[in-house]
């Protein structure tokens, strides 16, 4: 049987040591020169193109000196890289910082992101975050953590060459009053100003969305420049990434349904706006 090409797997690895490399300041062909391989295998590991033995894994962690929970991490990967879908567990007590996921979605060319419940994580304020968080029992040492990864995360919105955003987020999430009504007016605020920005398309789902219609659970569909697409899950105490061609073209189908069932971007705004109105504020 032929390798899988980019499995989500294949390409956390391929995150996780590109990372490593850039936080040691070295470039593609001095690190390629240092472990005895061409610059462009290199590179393919890095996008997930080609799969590493693990040896050559274990020789990079050495030469880029990369501390022990994060060598583990690749190491692990670099042997289950193989495996075309990934369910991962969540592990306590690991940083943000190191999120698959925000890896992932970093190296995205454009997400379709539904999120029936809560505020998308990318469109999260700080405080919307924190009351989130606390309300779930997170430490405040935690909250901060992750309050901080939401705030780096959102580079691939606003930065160079920014990913396109579909966003489409349930009334319930909508109305949900998370803190307080300062906190909820305030995150509302924040969605409709994200919502002008030209590479970010939101849309509410009413509370009559139908089963017929897509999941109810989340899911992100995220496409990559020359790389197969994958589709995101996350559950309760752990996420899956899904790579199967028949998978993520159902989950397109989804998504293309469910966008077409849900208000327009202008009937979005307008709703996002009663609301506000509603918790005692103004969308300006």
């Amino acid at each position: 049987m032929a390798t899988p090409f980019a499995t989500p797997r294949a390409r956390a690895l391929g995150f996780g040591l590109r990372r490593c490399r850039e936080a040691r300041d070295f470039g593609v062909r001095q690190l390629a020169r240092l472990i005895g391989v061409h610059a462009q295998e290199l590179s393919n590991w890095e996008y997930g193109k080609r799969i590493p033995k693990v040896e050559q894994v274990a020789l990079l962690m050495g030469v880029l000196v990369v501390e022990p929970a994060e060598r583990k991490r690749l190491l692990e990967l670099a042997r289950s890289a193989h495996e075309p879908s990934w369910l991962e567990k969540m592990v306590p007590g690991v940083a943000p910082s190191v999120s698959n996921y925000a890896e992932h979605e970093r190296a995205a060319t454009a997400i379709f992101d539904w999120e029936p419940t809560v505020i998308p994580g990318l469109l999260q304020t700080p405080d919307y975050v924190r009351a989130l968080l606390a309300g779930r029992g997170s430490p405040p040492e935690r909250i901060e953590q992750v309050v901080q990864s939401r705030l780096a995360r959102r580079q691939v919105l606003t930065g160079y060459d920014p990913l396109d955003y579909h966003v489409l987020v349930g009334e319930i999430a909508v109305r949900a009053e998370v803190g307080s009504a300062q906190v909820m007016t305030e995150q509302l605020q924040h969605l409709l100003k994200a919502a002008v920005r030209g590479n970010i398309r939101l849309q509410v789902m009413p509370v009559q969305f139908k089963p017929s219609e897509g999941p109810f659970h989340n899911f992100a569909l995220l496409d990559y420049y020359a790389l197969p697409s994958i589709v995101f899950v996350e559950l309760h105490h752990a996420s899956a990434y899904l790579y199967d061609e028949d998978q993520v073209a159902s989950y397109r189908a989804a998504a293309k349904t469910m966008a077409a069932s849900a208000m327009d971007e202008r009937e979005s705004a307008r709703f996002i706006g009663e609301v506000i109105a509603e918790l005692g504020g103004s969308d300006g």
